[in-house]
C-alpha cells in the first residue's frame, strides 16, 4: 500500500507540474519485488537478444540505451522480476527527459536527468515517438529472454509487462503530394532528361521515387535493394519486389513485420522498371545492389539522397516542406485506401506492424503471398492509381526497350 499511495502522488505532481506549478520531484520509488524467483537480469538477456539479433548499429544503439536508462532507474533486475509497475514508472520517467541535451547531460543517468528536467520545467520534453522506441528497446529484450532465452522457466505466469504501455504518437508532419505537384516532379528533368546531379546518386533519383509511388517502400526498404529482391514467386509465377531483413548485409526493416512481397506494378513494368533489373543482372549478377550509390556499403549515402531530393523539391517549386520522399509513401496508402483494398492486405502492403490493427500479426515475405494469395496480391496493386497523373512520356518506346535488350552490358 506504501508503494501504491508514493505512486499515486508521485502522478499528482506530474499532471500539477505539466499545468506549471512548481513541484519538488520525489524520490523515485521502486516496485516491491519478491524475493523468489531469481534468475539472470536484463542486461544478460539483453547480450542474447543481441547475439541472436544481430542488430544494425542504429537499432544496436538505441537498444543499449534504452536497457542503460531502465537500470538506471530500477537497477539490474532479474527479468522474472520485471512488473507493469515498473514500466509505467519507467515511461513516466522518460516523458520526463529534455528533448536537448548538451554537456555532462547526454550521458548522465536517468535520475540526474530528471533532477535537472525539475529545475527546467518549460525545456521541451522528447517526443512520444522516442519514448516509444526506448520503450520498445526493453519490451523486445523481455519477449527474447522470455520466448527463446529461457530466462523465465515455464512453472512461472509471465505476462509482457510493457504489453499496451506506448505513448499514443502525433501523426507525422507529412502530407501526400498532390496530383499537380507529382506532375511537376515528373516532369522535372531528373526523370525527363534522366539528368542526373552527382548528390542524386545515379539510377537512385529516377527510380527510387517511382518505387515509392507504386510500391509503396520506405527509404530504408528501397535503397538496399539488390537484383536477387525483384523475383518471380515460384508458385504463381507472379514478379515481386521482396522486401525483407539481411543484417550481414546491412539491410535493416523499420520492424520485423515489414517484412513483405509486393507484386510489381504494370505502370513500373511499362517504365522499364524490370529492364533495369535485368541489365544490373547481366552486367553484375544476382547480388549486386540495384541503386548501388546509396547502397549500405556507402555510409550516409542514402540519408544524403534524401536530402538531395529534399532540395529538389524546392527547386521545381514545391515549397511545402511537409512534401518529403516519405510523402510518396503516403500517397500509396491512400490510394490503395480509395480503391477499397482490404484494410488486412493494404496494411500488408504497406509494411505495418500487428498493432496497427486488431487481425493483422505481420507476415514474411513468403506467409504473406500464402496468406493472401499472389492473385490477391496483383490485384490489389492493380487498384493503386493516380487519376490525373501522365508518365505516358516516361515509358521508353519499343526502339528504345528493343535497344536496351540487345546491348551488351559494359
Amino acid at each position: 500500500m506504501a508503494v501504491l499511495k508514493a505512486d499515486v502522488e508521485a502522478l499528482r505532481a506530474i499532471a500539477r507540474r505539466s499545468q506549471g506549478e512548481p513541484i519538488a520531484t520525489p524520490k523515485v520509488s521502486s516496485p516491491e519485488t519478491p524475493s523468489e524467483p531469481t534468475g539472470e537480469t536484463l542486461r544478460a538477456a539483453f547480450q542474447g537478444w543481441k547475439r541472436e539479433r544481430r542488430p544494425s548499429p542504429r537499432t544496436l544503439t538505441e537498444y543499449e540505451r534504452a536497457i542503460s536508462l531502465f537500470v538506471d532507474l530500477h537497477g539490474d533486475l532479474p527479468v522474472v522480476q520485471i512488473k507493469r509497475s515498473h514500466a509505467r514508472l519507467y515511461r513516466e520517467a522518460l516523458q520526463q527527459i529534455p528533448r536537448h541535451r548538451t554537456g555532462s547531460l547526454l550521458k548522465a543517468p536517468l535520475h540526474r536527468v530528471i533532477e535537472w528536467a525539475k529545475d527546467h520545467p518549460t525545456a521541451p520534453r522528447v517526443s512520444a515517438a522516442t519514448v516509444n522506441k526506448l520503450l520498445g528497446g526493453v519490451q523486445a529484450t523481455l519477449i527474447w529472454a522470455h520466448d527463446k532465452g529461457g530466462f523465465i522457466t515455464d512453472d512461472v505466469p509471465w505476462a509482457d509487462p510493457f504489453a499496451r504501455m506506448r505513448l499514443e504518437e502525433d501523426e507525422p508532419d507529412r502530407e501526400p503530394f498532390e496530383i499537380a505537384e507529382l506532375e511537376v516532379l515528373f516532369r522535372s528533368p531528373v526523370f525527363t532528361k534522366k539528368d542526373w546531379p552527382k548528390a542524386g546518386r545515379g539510377e537512385a533519383a529516377y527510380w527510387l521515387p517511382l518505387l515509392a509511388l507504386f510500391a509503396g517502400g520506405r527509404r530504408g526498404e528501397l535503397a538496399p535493394l539488390t537484383v536477387a529482391d525483384v523475383r518471380k514467386d515460384s508458385t504463381s509465377g507472379t514478379v515481386m519486389l521482396t522486401i525483407t531483413e539481411d543484417r550481414e548485409a546491412g539491410k535493416g526493416l523499420k520492424t520485423r513485420n515489414s517484412q513483405r512481397a509486393v507484386p510489381v506494378h504494370p505502370e513500373l513494368r511499362k517504365l522499364g522498371f524490370l529492364d533495369y533489373v535485368e541489365k544490373v543482372r547481366r552486367a553484375h549478377g544476382e547480388k549486386a545492389w540495384l541503386f548501388p550509390l546509396v547502397a549500405p556499403d556507402k555510409p550516409s549515402g542514402a540519408a544524403a539522397w534524401t536530402k538531395w531530393f529534399g532540395r529538389h523539391l524546392r527547386r521545381i517549386g514545391i515549397e511545402d516542406t511537409a512534401k518529403v520522399f516519405h510523402s510518396l509513401r503516403h500517397n500509396f496508402i491512400d490510394a490503395m485506401r480509395a480503391a477499397s483494398v482490404d484494410e488486412e492486405l493494404r496494411e500488408a502492403l504497406a509494411g505495418h506492424g500487428w498493432w496497427r490493427t486488431t487481425t493483422n500479426r505481420g507476415y514474411g515475405a513468403k506467409d504473406m503471398v500464402r496468406r493472401f494469395t499472389a492473385k490477391a496480391l496483383v490485384t490489389a496493386i492493380e487498384r493503386v492509381a493516380y487519376p490525373g497523373l501522365d508518365l505516358a512520356h516516361l515509358r521508353p518506346s519499343k526502339h528504345s526497350a528493343r535497344k536496351r535488350r540487345t546491348t551488351k552490358p559494359s
